[in-house]
């Protein structure tokens, strides 16, 4: 009798561990099996009741082990600022020292249904990922990996794609940059086959060579799920552009198309006009920071249509050229599901835009405008603001660095009142003058731009003191107001007025406010008080002032 009260009191304290376990780790599965192993039975004989007790002994102890390493486990994610959890580890710039990486190894035994792994930006995970990898045949459920900044180095790359075999299930995969993956994207890859689950694929700044590109183009149509490619900052993949663009072809479901900064010349989009005929599905296309690429689109006025489905195309600083701009005309205002559109940093834009922004009242859809330092003149400045009253869902607008606005943001402003959606309006550097600031403030008195919750009108020095004293007296009308910009430019410094308190008043009513930018403007004593003691006020300690150190 004592013998069986001994027996169902260690099954109690055994039940006991293994719902620790299931607490912490959700490992229902390995809790299962353990149980059922201690129940099994045994023919009945002197010897069973000592095997009995031996066994629920080492029971016990591997138990009381598990529970005391979990705990430990438990200690380090918290010491790392992060809470346990079945499926997801993020340990996404921990700054993972050595040792770290060596604890985190121990502890993927206890997830063996982690989908999601985040190591990135941890310079340490470099050199030790071997010793990662070599864990994953307990991680097969694996779905997510991202490695991005984390100085891989070449044993490290190719232990990595060694153990793809065994996380067949991955959906996502980053490696941005990872120099080392360059010139060994093969060996990385080499393990994915034809049906594989790779819905994502991120390759940014990896410092691929033109032989990576030749290669991937062979690999593209084995992945049929893909979904995301982001190739951009990999300035020598343009040699591989030939057969990236002919893979491209096999990947009907592709949504994501990044070739940022990717060297791509005028002869770039006459190849991979080919491949847009196929991506049907395209949702978003960068091609910016393309400086070559001027001219590439004159022959080619269909090479966006077939992407009807498009809502995002970002083309900012890819010196378009005049027939660049006309091509673009007889093709954008088709695009009707556009949301996001950036023309920044093309200059020829200046004088050759005018029917191209007069066309974009045909983007109902349209949220976000970019066109900051395109050389606006007048004439396309107005084909803008004529435009610009048929977008009524624009939530993000921005004209920094186009000096034609100054002295004529009446214009402007008269169709953005109307605006119910307006979130963002940049306006640095564009010679606004006292006139504007005055119009903006009468229209923000009026209830207008109320939505607005960032408002750039930093480098406009020649606006005056009594110019800075009427907005900010209104400037508490907006009341989503999250960042404001008035800074000064570099070379300039100049007093604050008497405008300073009324800006402070505002900042008071202002209940979102959590950044002022106020680069080069000088307070005075009297002034430099006022700040000290709104600063000390437990209430708006969230509040920033960016001012660089007030001279």
């Amino acid at each position: 009798r004592s013998q069986r009260r001994k027996k169902n009191s260690l099954d109690g304290e055994t039940k006991s561990q293994i719902s620790f376990a299931n607490k912490f780790f959700g490992c229902s599965k390995l809790s299962r099996k353990e149980n059922s192993d201690f129940k099994t039975t045994a023919p009945p004989g002197n010897g069973f009741q000592r095997t009995v007790t031996s066994d629920t002994d080492k029971t016990l102890s591997s138990e009381m082990e598990l529970g005391s390493r979990m705990e430990k486990n438990d200690q380090f994610l918290q010491m790392l600022g992060k809470k346990t959890a079945n499926k997801h580890l993020d340990l996404n710039s921990c700054g993972l020292t050595t040792a770290d990486v060596r604890k985190m190894v121990a502890l993927l035994p206890f997830f063996p249904d982690l989908e999601e792994l985040d190591i990135s930006w941890n310079d340490f995970v470099g050199g030790n990922l071997p010793s990662i990898t070599q864990q994953m045949q307990v991680t097969s459920k694996l779905k997510v990996l991202r490695l991005a900044s984390c100085r891989l180095t070449t044993e490290d790359v190719r232990a990595l794609g060694e153990a793809f075999e065994m996380i067949p299930e991955l959906e996502e995969l980053n490696l941005s940059w990872n120099s080392k993956v360059g010139g060994n994207l093969p060996l990385i890859l080499q393990k994915f086959q034809k049906g594989s689950k790779i819905q994502v694929l991120e390759l940014v700044d990896c410092a691929l060579t033109s032989e990576d590109g030749a290669f991937l183009g062979q690999l593209l149509p084995k992945l049929q799920s893909l979904e995301v490619l982001d190739l951009s900052i990999n300035r020598n993949i343009g040699g591989g552009l030939n057969n990236i663009a002919q893979g491209l072809q096999s990947i009907s479901t592709l949504k994501i198309l990044k070739l940022h900064s990717c060297g791509l010349s005028q002869k770039s989009v006459k190849i991979l006009d080919a491949a847009f005929r196929y991506l049907g599905e395209l949702r978003k296309l960068d091609l910016s920071c393309n400086k070559e690429l001027g001219g590439g689109f004159e022959d080619t006025s269909a090479l966006l249509v077939m992407l009807k489905h498009l809502e995002v195309l970002d083309l900012h600083q890819c010196s378009l050229t005049v027939d660049d701009i006309a091509s673009l005309t007889q093709v954008i205002p088709l695009l009707s599901n556009l949301q996001e559109l950036d023309l920044s940093f093309n200059k020829k834009m200046g004088s050759s835009s005018e029917n191209l922004l007069s066309r974009l009242r045909f983007l109902p859809a349209l949220k976000s405008l970019l066109i900051n330092n395109c050389a606006l003149e007048s004439e396309t400045f107005t084909a803008l603001v004529e435009a610009s009253i048929h977008l009524p869902a624009l939530e993000i607008f921005s004209l920094s660095w186009n000096k034609c606005v100054g002295g004529n943001l009446k214009l402007l402003l008269e169709t953005l009142k109307l605006s119910t959606s307006l979130h963002v309006l940049r306006l640095s550097s564009c010679s606004l003058v006292t006139e504007d600031v005055e119009f903006l403030a009468s229209v923000i008195r009026m209830g207008h731009l109320a939505k607005l919750q960032k408002l750039d009108l930093s480098y406009n020095d020649g606006i005056c003191d009594a110019g800075w004293a009427i907005f900010c007296q209104n400037l508490w009308f907006l009341k989503e107001l999250t960042e404001l910009d008035i800074s000064l430019r570099p070379s300039h410094f100049r007093d604050c007025g008497h405008w300073f308190r009324y800006l402070l008043f505002a900042v008071t009513k202002l209940p979102e406010i959590t950044e002022i930018g106020m680069k080069r403007w000088t307070l005075p004593v009297s002034q430099e008080e006022e700040l000290g003691s709104f600063n000390k006020d437990p209430k708006r300690r969230s509040i920033h002032f960016d001012h660089g150190g007030f001279q």
